[in-house]
C-alpha cells in the first residue's frame, strides 16, 4: 500500500486552509497515486482565540472541512485519514479536537477525538492550554483500511504510551499521529518518540506535521514539522524536508510480520500490578 503524508502550515483562515489541503492531496494523487493520505492535526484552522476557535468549528457531516474530505476521497478513490479538524459540541462552549476517516467511496469509517490535553509550560515560558478550549475525548480507535488495522492518535497523544500500547492490543499494524508539535520540543523529542512508539507496537507509525508560524492571539507560534514515517523496526523510512509539501513511502504487512515474529513483545507481555 502507498500512503502520501500532507505537511500543511494551517493558519487562522479556515477557506484557505481548506484550498490549501485540497491542492496538496490533489498533487499528491497526481505525483503520487497513493492509496491512503493523511492530513495534519487542526489542518482547517490552527491558532486563533478560543472564540475564534469555536466560531471556526463544524458539526460533523455539516461543515466544509468533512465535505471537502469525503469529497476528496470519492473522487479520487482513496482513503483520506483527515488529520483532525475543530469539531463543534452542540449546547457546549468546549469543542473536540477529532480525527476523520474516508474510504475509497467517500464514507466515513472512523472517528477520534484528541485524548491527551496540551496544558504545559514550555522551555522559553510560552504556556499551552488545550483544555481551556477542547474537550477530550476517552476512546481508543482503530479501523480496517483493506485489512490493514490502522490505530489513531493525535500529536501530544505520542508522549502517553498506554495509549499505543492499546492500540496495538486492539490489532493495529500501522498508527497514524497527525500533529502540531512545538518547535522546541519538536527539535528534542519528536523523531526519538516517534520512533519509540513503533518500536513498542512493532508498528509503522506515519505523522504527518504542521509546519511554519501561526498566531495565538498576540503571540508567533512555530511548529516543527519533519513528517514522518517509521517502520515496525523504528527505521525513518521517509520524512519531509522543511516547509509545507509532501512525502510518500510504501506500507510492508509482511515486515510487520516479520519484526512481530522476531521479537514477539506481545506475546512476552506481563502485567504488572
Amino acid at each position: 500500500m502507498k500512503i502520501s503524508l500532507i505537511q500543511m502550515n494551517s493558519r487562522q483562515a479556515k477557506a484557505a486552509n481548506i484550498a490549501a489541503a485540497t491542492d496538496l492531496i490533489e498533487r499528491a494523487v497526481a505525483e503520487e497515486q497513493p492509496d491512503w493520505v493523511c492530513l495534519p492535526e487542526c489542518f482547517d484552522f490552527l491558532g486563533g482565540t478560543r472564540a475564534e476557535k469555536r466560531e471556526a468549528a463544524e458539526i460533523l457531516g455539516e461543515g466544509p472541512a468533512y465535505r471537502a474530505m469525503q469529497d476528496l476521497a470519492r473522487k479520487h478513490g482513496i482513503f483520506v485519514h483527515a488529520g483532525s479538524i475543530l469539531e463543534r459540541i452542540a449546547g457546549q462552549e468546549l469543542i473536540h479536537n477529532t480525527t476523520l476517516v474516508f474510504d475509497r467511496a467517500g464514507k466515513e469509517i472512523a472517528r477520534y477525538r484528541k485524548i491527551h490535553m496540551f496544558d504545559i509550560t514550555a522551555p522559553d515560558g510560552t504556556q499551552y492550554h488545550e483544555s481551556s478550549a477542547f474537550k477530550a475525548g476517552n476512546a481508543a480507535v482503530t479501523y480496517d483500511c483493506e485489512g490493514l488495522i490502522v490505530g489513531c492518535a493525535i500529536c501530544y497523544d505520542l508522549r502517553f504510551p498506554d495509549l499505543f500500547q492499546v492500540l496495538a492490543e486492539k490489532g493495529a499494524e500501522m498508527i497514524a499521529l497527525p500533529s502540531a508539535f512545538t518547535l522546541l520540543t519538536g527539535k528534542d523529542h519528536w523523531e526519538v518518540l516517534c520512533r519509540a512508539r513503533a518500536i513498542e507496537t512493532e508498528a509503522y507509525f506515519c505523522a504527518p506535521a504542521q509546519t511554519g508560524t501561526h498566531h495565538v492571539g498576540g503571540d508567533v507560534r512555530s511548529t516543527y514539522g519533519h513528517s514522518l514515517v517509521v517502520d515496525p523496526w523504528g527505521h525513518v523510512t521517509a520524512r519531509a524536508s522543511d516547509g509545507v509539501g509532501i512525502v510518500s513511502t510504501r506500507i510492508d504487512r509482511n515486515l510487520v510480520a516479520k519484526v512481530r515474529a522476531q521479537i514477539p513483545v506481545a506475546r512476552h507481555k506481563v502485567r504488572i500490578r
